[in-house]
């Protein structure tokens, strides 16, 4: 079972994330619909997330706070069109949830998505449900249940992605 993870599997699941975003943003693009479907929601987040690996790629050391202080500047500083900039607001509410710490927890994690989708919600002047916002807050709020559940990090994990998917499933 593993409790914690540390900066070098932060490092490892953002890259890996940002990976995934990148082999997926057709699939993305195809996703939006709101407010017009323009097709351009896997690329802008792409993008974002591009930029803030670069800046993640500039952190030397396996530091916690470091590693999401740089993530939130690449992001903000790289963020393209609306959902790139929500994208980035998500990434400063966990990168300042995160400030600080050795090692994270399932707890910890899930603290940090739900401070994620909070800034996010902030950033955004009307929120509209049944978008990016709506699966964060979805996700973030079972996060915080399994994780006083779920101590092992990767089934905790498990447990939070298939949610995602879930609420994706169920927004427009």
């Amino acid at each position: 079972m593993i409790q914690y993870i540390d900066g070098k599997q932060v490092r490892n699941m953002f890259v890996s994330g940002a990976n995934n975003l990148k082999n997926h943003k057709d699939l993305v693009d195809k996703l939006n619909v709101f407010p017009v479907p323009d097709g351009d929601t896997g690329t802008n987040m792409s993008l974002t997330i591009s930029c803030a690996i670069k800046e993640l790629n500039k952190v030397e050391k396996d530091d916690i706070g470091q590693l999401g202080k740089a993530l939130s500047k690449g992001s903000l500083m790289g963020a393209r069109g609306n959902s790139g900039v929500i994208l980035s607001q998500i990434i400063r509410g966990i990168a300042q949830s995160i400030d600080g710490k050795e090692t994270l927890t399932s707890m910890d994690i899930a603290k940090a998505l739900k401070n994620g989708s909070d800034i996010a919600y902030k950033a955004v002047i009307k929120p509209v449900e049944g978008t990016i916002l709506t699966v964060v807050r979805e996700s973030s709020e079972y996060a915080l249940k399994a994780a006083v559940l779920e101590e092992d990090i990767i089934e905790f994990m498990k447990l939070l992605v298939k949610e995602a998917n879930n609420s994706l499933n169920r927004t427009p």
